[in-house]
């Protein structure tokens, strides 16, 4: 029997925020997405598991750069909030089944600009929150998984797990957990009825 429901953010709660970030920095560092991607992708591991702060991130990447650093307090905070687009039928499904006495988790590779802003949302439909940048693991690594179902306490066989990266579902698979491949809304119901969990 199912009794957790776990969600990822980027690309499931809200549309996927990758290319935007990229974007919206690129164009703030005066930099050429290509090249900033290039460059970013090196630190974007740990700037998700909060090992480097964002401060020295935007040092190490405008030094690869040869470029000034941005002026702004939080450039990745700015990016995040300028790119920020809720799904509100995956919000809405998220309530709806917490009430209906479901764990509902949330899980994301995540960096701490962006946290804050999850923070300042006041969502008010998850049980559980795990941000890889204040665990110091990220998706797929089993460790994640293994504590969101330790915070969920359930079981893997009693919990589902929703993203929309299948790197990230073969990680949960690895630990037993029961995953959905997100494609949309109507999609993610149907499967959920698969697995004989009450929507309606």
């Amino acid at each position: 029997m199912i009794k957790a429901i776990t969600f990822d953010w980027g690309g499931v709660l809200i549309d996927n925020p990758a290319s935007g970030l990229i974007s919206y920095c690129a164009n703030s560092l005066g930099v050429s997405e290509e090249l900033f991607k290039d460059i970013f992708y090196e630190f974007e591991a740990d700037f998700q598991r909060g090992i480097i702060t964002e401060d020295v991130l935007w040092g190490a990447v405008c030094d690869k750069l040869n470029i000034k650093k941005s002026n702004s307090s939080s450039l990745w905070g700015d990016a995040f909030q300028y790119v920020y687009s809720p799904k509100a039928g995956m919000f809405s499904l998220a309530s709806s089944l917490r009430n209906k006495n479901y764990k509902i988790g949330f899980l994301s590779n995540t960096e701490i600009p962006a946290m804050k802003y999850f923070h300042k949302q006041k969502y008010n439909m998850f049980d559980i929150m795990i941000f890889s940048c204040a665990e110091g693991v990220i998706k797929p690594e089993s460790k994640i998984y293994k504590i969101l179902l330790q915070r969920l306490e359930a079981k893997p066989r009693e919990t589902i797990f929703i993203d929309d990266n299948m790197k990230y579902i073969e990680g949960a698979k690895k630990v037993g957990i029961n995953t959905i491949l997100f494609q949309d809304s109507s999609q993610v119901k149907k499967e959920l009825l698969s697995f004989s969990v009450i929507i309606e």
